[in-house]
């Protein structure tokens, strides 16, 4: 069975710094490209960043590039994000995902549960 466990989430002021992780089982994980997904309360769920199965090549959402760095761990199934400057727009439950491409739109093929990020101004 697969699972993916974020951990990382919280409440943080505006300016500040959180680092979420995604623990993954039940997969080949170094077969699996990873993406990172927020939802805001009232909005769907957007892409953030995705990282390529070997780490070589990532990808991001306009809004987070230069403040947001996604990175992974193969010897220990783990797929981060470091997210800096952190403002009120970043609030929302961030998602781990496994599967597809690292591209915004690609299926994916397994969800975590999700982590809530909470920016306060």
């Amino acid at each position: 069975q697969v699972h993916l466990v974020e951990s990382g989430g919280g409440l943080v002021q505006a300016g500040g710094s959180l680092r979420l992780s995604c623990e993954v089982s039940g997969l080949t994980f170094y077969r699996y490209n990873m993406r990172w997904f927020r939802q805001a309360p009232g909005k769907e769920r957007d892409f953030v960043a995705g990282i390529s199965w070997s780490g070589s090549s990532t990808y991001y959402e306009s809004t987070v590039r230069g403040r947001f760095t996604i990175s992974r761990d193969n010897a220990k199934n783990t797929v981060s994000l470091q997210m800096n400057n952190l403002g009120a727009d970043d609030t929302a439950v961030y998602y781990c995902a496994a599967g597809g491409n690292i591209s915004p739109i690609a299926d994916v093929d397994y969800w975590g549960q999700g982590t809530q990020v909470t920016v306060s101004s």
